[in-house]
């Protein structure tokens, strides 16, 4: 069972609906007793990094993924929920991430280029063995909303860079932990083949 974490920001729906179509038996979670019987954990997250923290905090949640991180057990973040995998970001001075990959979270300051970046951009797959790129082509293209992008200061465990303006982490992943800042549910295709990878390679679903 895949817990897709429910602390009032993100895609539920949309990442739900697609976890599903890759045959993974999905639930929401919003409090920490319903990890227990949950095979990999999802955080999704849409909106200010400080606000997706707190809330998560206020579910009684923080503690538990904190653990959950620590015991190298299948995660994917997406979005602001890959963005808290850091120590912190400049969009919510003060409020700490988990700080499961070091760097901090920046906003883009391109002059010359419209912030947000919203709408469709490529990977450049920094390690394409990676389980979560299988079967992709080598400069795959994802759908990507954000203003804030991880700046990861460890090199080996980027998978994938992207480039707008400046080039940042798109994908980073250490052990079974991984996080996009793009949205896969929102990618089609390509999107759910890193959905059914991940499904893959934690062996739950049907089609797993």
């Amino acid at each position: 069972m895949i817990a897709l974490i429910d602390y009032g920001s993100g895609n539920i729906r949309s990442v739900t609906k697609a976890l599903q179509h890759e045959g993974a038996e999905v639930q929401l979670v919003s409090d920490a007793a319903r990890l227990a019987d949950a095979d990999a954990v999802v955080l999704p997250g849409v909106g200010d990094f400080g606000d997706c923290a707190r809330n998560i905090k206020s579910r009684k949640l923080w503690d538990p993924l904190q653990d959950w991180l620590g015991s190298g057990r299948p995660f994917l973040g997406i979005c602001v929920g890959y963005q808290l995998l850091f120590a912190s970001s400049e969009e919510s001075p003060g409020e700490p991430g988990f700080g499961f990959f070091p760097g901090q979270v920046r906003k883009f300051k391109s002059r010359e280029l419209k912030v947000p970046q919203i709408g469709w951009n490529s990977l450049e797959l920094t390690q394409p063995a990676h389980p979560l790129w299988r079967s992709l082509p080598p400069e795959p293209y994802v759908f990507f909303v954000h203003s804030y992008f991880p700046a990861c200061e460890r090199e080996d465990v980027i998978i994938a860079k992207t480039t707008y303006g400046e080039t940042f982490a798109s994908g980073a992943a250490l052990g079974n932990v991984a996080g996009v800042q793009f949205h896969p549910e929102k990618s089609q295709d390509i999107g759910l083949a890193v959905l059914r990878n991940f499904v893959r390679e934690i062996g739950v679903g049907e089609k797993a």
